[in-house]
């Protein structure tokens, strides 16, 4: 009971998800730390900013406790959950312990954004070296973040039309996300009273 407890309580502090998500630079005035960790994780492993946010909105809707909806059993019992899916970036427990052990910290969690969006540009960066996806091409950065990057060299997706079109909708949305940063960033960059011109991010 203390365990429920104290996750629900984790639940009630997390940010809420942003009015408009459609707009990221409305997500970014509502969460401004939200740019910070993303463009932190675009200079680490090189996803742009756009891409991460766009996988986090399609994967969570920006709900950091969300999982899976259990199956029930007789339409009633509530049953297992589908996967191990937990977080905004929706990560797995498998590739969620890879991520630890090789980039992460022993404290990272999903529920965090710093570490979500951390391991959205760990993951595409495997993407990258293992099945050589351009890191500016979202939509086979995500076709190998839903499918794995061994199911995604063997093409799995192709026999998956739903997932091809949540592809297709990440890439737009990432477009959309571009666009809309290029006329906002600079809000973002020098906020804080120890960031001036010209030390501030570039």
């Amino acid at each position: 009971m203390l365990l429920i407890g104290m996750s629900s309580g984790c639940a009630m502090l997390a940010p809420s998800p942003p009015q408009n998500q459609s707009n990221i630079c409305e997500i970014f005035r509502e969460q401004p730390s939200w740019y910070d960790y993303a463009r932190d994780s675009e200079e680490k492993w090189g996803t742009p900013i756009a891409t991460q946010m766009a996988f986090i909105e399609r994967e969570s809707s920006f709900r950091s406790h969300v999982r899976p909806p259990r199956k029930r059993i007789l339409w009633i019992i509530p049953g297992p959950r589908p996967s191990s899916a937990h977080g905004y970036a929706q990560a797995q427990d498998p590739v969620w312990g890879e991520y630890k052990d090789d980039a992460g910290s022993l404290f990272a969690r999903r529920t965090h954004m710093k570490h979500a969006t951390d391991f959205i540009g760990w993951y595409n960066a495997r993407s990258h070296r293992q099945a050589g996806i351009s890191l500016n091409n979202p939509e086979h950065l995500y076709l190998a973040y839903h499918e794995g990057q061994g199911g995604y060299r063997r093409g799995s997706y192709h026999a998956k039309p739903q997932v091809m079109r949540a592809a297709r909708e990440v890439r737009d949305q990432a477009s959309r996300y571009r666009t809309q940063l290029a006329s906002c960033e600079a809000e973002f960059r020098c906020r804080h009273f120890y960031q001036f011109w010209p030390f501030c991010r570039a």
